[in-house]
């Protein structure tokens, strides 16, 4: 891993002229790790623009960061911000990052900048999408698993243990978030924490989960029906595959991200549920489970900058239909950006599965 991470800090480097600085102090854990490979909870690594990098950390993580980080000079020091500021003389810092008074405690001088790490992380090497494509294989393997075990009187917490015990039978590292297990009405909260609320017969099931392998997330939805469905529920389920299957065929390489939401978006729209989908199409994943790009309708005051996705780049497509006090249903993968059309990374059917 020491070529990627050595590749990973030219790209940080090559941005930082514009921005008128010779080094950049990346103080954030997750970039830290993206740029050495050390996962450490107190670090920070000086890129400067020829590439060049030093690393700070304290005695816990020392022996490792020398282990792992190979080609980057290590120095041991418990303020590691400190350590690091007087190495270059046009520092940037992570400003969404860092603490005002760490800011203002670290001299005068120091340039703020936003995001730069994340836009490189933004494009992933095929390293890392390797890892991912294994969580999202443990993560389909873990659906598949526990799926004939969905039945009338167990629990949504019940559902969720299990769920998150198989995959780390399977290998990953931990859940890649906090499970979601959502029955009966219960599917009307889109982001529902599992409960003692037994399944019933007649109930619409919707279960987002994820492994984390090697640091990476997987994101996957999927709505069960138990015992055979009413009509608007099935009606309601074949509408939100309908606009799951154009999100994803809209992502593509050079697609405004605003783009991919509203072709799944005016799906939904169309069909007079607009107002019950309120939350964006999805989102990049990595070593993150949200991260750049995020995809989202144009508002008039957007929380974020709108953009186009680039080859390469990890997205949840994930629309949804929420009826308060009746249910809901959301269908979600996670796919990659390719030239030749998306890759699938989570293979469980779409179609409605009734139990």
């Amino acid at each position: 891993m020491t070529a990627i991470h050595a590749r990973r800090r030219e790209g940080v480097a090559a941005l930082l002229s514009a921005r008128e600085a010779d080094a950049i102090l990346v103080s954030r854990a997750v970039n830290v790790r993206y740029l050495t490979g050390l996962v450490s909870s107190n670090a920070a690594v000086l890129v400067r623009a020829d590439a060049t990098a030093v690393l700070a950390t304290d005695s816990r993580y020392a022996e490792t960061a020398r282990a792992v980080c190979e080609g980057v000079e290590v120095v041991e020091e418990r303020d590691v911000a400190a350590a690091l500021v007087s190495r270059a003389s046009r520092v940037a810092v992570e400003a969404h990052h860092m603490p005002v008074a760490d800011y203002f405690r670290l001299g005068e001088g120091l340039l703020r900048t936003t995001g730069l790490v994340e836009s490189v992380r933004t494009v992933k090497d095929e390293t890392e999408i390797d890892l991912l494509r294994t969580a999202c294989a443990i993560t389909d393997q873990a659906f598949a698993d526990v799926l004939p075990m969905l039945r009338p009187g167990l629990t949504e917490r019940e559902i969720a243990r299990v769920l998150e015990a198989r995959m780390a039978e399977l290998g990953a590292d931990k859940p890649a978030f906090d499970t979601i297990v959502a029955g009966g009405p219960n599917g009307s909260v889109p982001h529902h924490s599992p409960a003692d609320r037994p399944l019933e017969r007649g109930d619409l099931v919707t279960m987002d989960f994820g492994a984390m392998y090697a640091g990476y997330h997987a994101d996957m939805t999927r709505t069960v029906a138990i015992g055979e469905p009413a009509s608007w529920q099935r009606e309601l389920y074949d509408l939100v595959r309908a606009a799951q299957r154009a999100g994803r065929h809209a992502v593509r390489p050079g697609a405004a991200t605003h783009e991919v939401d509203a072709a799944a978006r005016d799906v939904i729209t169309e069909a007079g549920y607009g107002g019950h989908f309120g939350h964006g199409l999805g989102h990049g994943v990595g070593l993150e489970i949200h991260e750049e790009p995020f995809l989202f309708p144009v508002t008039p005051e957007p929380r974020r900058e709108h953009g186009r996705l680039d080859d390469r780049v990890p997205v949840t497509v994930e629309p949804g239909v929420y009826l308060q006090g009746r249910g809901g249903v959301r269908i979600e993968d996670t796919l990659v950006t390719r030239e030749d059309g998306p890759e699938l990374l989570t293979r469980t059917t779409k179609e409605l599965l009734v139990l």
